[in-house]
C-alpha cells in the first residue's frame, strides 16, 4: 500500500538528516495518514479512504466530502476518488430532474 493521501495527493518527502557535526544521511518524511470513513451525502453512504489529516482538515474546512470532491481537480485524487466523484456527480445532475 503506498503511503499517498487519496484525496489531496500529498506523498512523502526526501530529505537529510544533519548532525551536530553537519553530516547528512537522507531520510524520508511520510504524511501522516489516517484510515477514516467520510460520509457522502448525495450517495447516502459511508466511505473508507486513506487520508492525510492536512487532508481531513480541508474536507472538514469545505463543508463535507460532496463539496470538497466538486472543487478538487482529478489529476490529485486516487482512481478509488475518482469513481466517486463521478458517482455523486451523477447524483447530483439527476436529482434536480426528478
Amino acid at each position: 500500500m503506498s503511503r499517498v493521501c487519496e484525496l489531496t495527493g500529498k506523498g512523502r518527502q526526501v530529505g537529510n538528516n544533519v548532525s551536530h557535526a553537519n553530516n547528512k544521511t537522507k531520510r524520508t518524511f511520510l504524511p501522516n495518514l489516517q484510515n477514516v470513513t467520510l460520509i457522502s451525502d448525495s450517495l447516502e453512504r459511508s466511505v473508507k479512504l486513506r487520508v492525510s489529516t492536512h487532508g481531513l482538515r480541508s474536507v472538514e474546512h469545505v463543508g463535507g466530502l460532496d463539496n470538497w470532491l466538486k472543487k478538487t481537480s482529478d489529476d490529485k485524487l486516487s482512481p478509488k476518488v475518482r469513481k466517486l466523484k463521478r458517482e455523486i456527480g451523477k447524483k447530483q445532475a439527476a436529482q434536480p430532474a426528478a
